[in-house]
């Protein structure tokens, strides 16, 4: 057994002996895990992509236009969504062999060193090709990391939640997606602002970088205290959260995972459309400083923090698939006017961002918890990340590459009619999945 597994080994040891001492941990602990874990993937998700738009272009693809340059970025960027639900199928077989903490340790020491290895990433000039070979590689490392860091968290959550708080409970783990984007949004913005733009693309980018390997260890640690636990032992025991074989859980819960990862792609698509897309668009089109807008973003996430946590009062009031199929209606809605308030100056970015993230907030709110009751017990664990994986695919993968595309070659409503094909997705499947919307209620 490896170095690396033993110390797993023994960070559970240690903590079981603490919880122990301590009883059993409540859901309130359990969600401060959930959204320590879910803020730390996120972090790394926008450093990523914050990167995507800022740095990428100049550092490894100089020799192209800065539209191209990001259109390559992007690209890149779409690889760890591809890796995914390889690194899922991977991790699964760990975690039957080797148990859900050695599982975690990997997937988290392979997240956050795949994003400390982008921060020595050299330049084109110095490696020519090889540097985007490089960052495609750490890219591919992050994505099958991302499949692994799949811990049950937010199903446990779901099991515990009172009938009457379910979406409550649900919103939780979304929580982390607006956190990771203020704190990376905030930190990127820092540099900008106090670095000559020559010192920011030689070193003052490559900071966000080392900070997330730091976050990724403060995460496993919040992680494996509530795996550890006996009431988590129990569910894992009652396979409520043991990881069935992939291709079982495919044939025998197909439908629920492709309804699952079609339901919520209105908040995919959104999501994409007020975090990486409208950085690249004002980066590229506008004379507005990154660092001015990188702030808006932070703000703007403040307001998506309050929306996720209003959509499971709401929820839990007039049912998660009403609120799922209200949201993207307004999305819909969103989708005709909203993108050239890009072109609106100050104000019109403002309003762009912050309208965009409220809506976001309610819908993304309750994407995660609208699929993992409608799971068999014994297919739960595999079904939802598998749901998971499919979902960001499909979702979010390609989004920011393809509305730049459209926008850069069609003008900003063609971005918008985009945003309007996954709220369209959204409300057809929830439309054809009668029994899923049953449980959702």
């Amino acid at each position: 057994m490896s170095a690396e597994m033993v110390g797993s080994r023994t960070a559970e040891r240690d903590l079981s002996e603490i919880n122990s001492r301590h009883s059993h941990v409540s859901p309130g602990e359990i969600a401060i895990g959930v959204i320590i874990g879910r803020t730390s993937e996120f972090f790394d998700f926008f450093v990523y992509a914050i990167a995507s738009v800022l740095v990428f272009p100049k550092l490894v693809f100089p020799y192209v236009d800065p539209l191209t340059g990001t259109l390559y970025s992007f690209a890149i960027f779409a690889v760890a969504f591809i890796a995914r639900p390889l690194g899922s199928l991977l991790f699964m077989t760990i975690d039957r062999a080797y148990g859900r903490g050695v599982k975690l340790t990997i997937a988290l020491f392979l997240l956050g060193g795949s994003t400390a290895a982008v921060a020595f990433l050299p330049s084109y000039q110095q490696m020519g090709a090889t540097a985007a070979l490089l960052l495609t590689l750490f890219r591919f490392g992050q994505g099958l990391a991302l499949g692994g860091a799949w811990d049950g968290l937010p199903s446990l959550l779901a099991l515990n939640a009172p009938q009457n708080r379910r979406g409550w409970y649900a919103m939780i783990p979304q929580l982390g997606a607006p956190l990771g984007l203020i704190v990376a949004s905030l930190l990127f913005a820092f540099f900008v602002y106090v670095l000559p733009a020559e010192d920011f693309l030689a070193w003052g980018w490559r900071y966000p970088f080392f900070v997330a390997f730091a976050i990724n260890v403060v995460a496993l640690f919040a992680r494996l205290r509530i795996v550890v636990t006996p009431e988590y032992a129990r569910l894992y025991e009652n396979r409520d959260l043991e990881p069935a074989p992939v291709m079982q859980t495919v044939r025998e819960e197909g439908r629920t995972i492709i309804i699952g990862a079609f339901a919520p792609l209105a908040s995919f698509a959104m999501f994409h459309m007020v975090t990486v897309f409208p950085l690249s668009w004002v980066f590229l089109y506008t004379q507005n400083a990154p660092d001015r807008f990188l702030v808006i973003e932070a703000i703007a996430a403040g307001f998506g923090v309050v929306a996720i946590i209003a959509s499971g009062l709401i929820a839990d009031r007039v049912g998660r698939r009403t609120l799922l199929a209200l949201s993207a209606a307004a999305i819909a809605a969103y989708s005709g006017f909203a993108p050239q308030l890009l072109n609106g100056g100050e104000l019109g970015e403002l309003a762009f961002m912050v309208l965009g993230f409220i809506l976001l907030g309610l819908a993304f709110g309750q994407s995660s918890g609208a699929v993992s009751s409608s799971f068999s017990p014994a297919n739960r664990y595999t079904g939802s990340a598998l749901t998971s994986d499919l979902a960001w695919l499909v979702g979010a993968g390609f989004a920011p590459l393809v509305a730049l595309l459209l926008a850069s070659n069609f003008g900003l409503l063609a971005a918008g009619a985009y945003l309007l094909s996954g709220a369209v997705c959204t409300l057809l499947a929830l439309w054809i999945n009668k029994e899923l919307a049953q449980t959702m209620r």
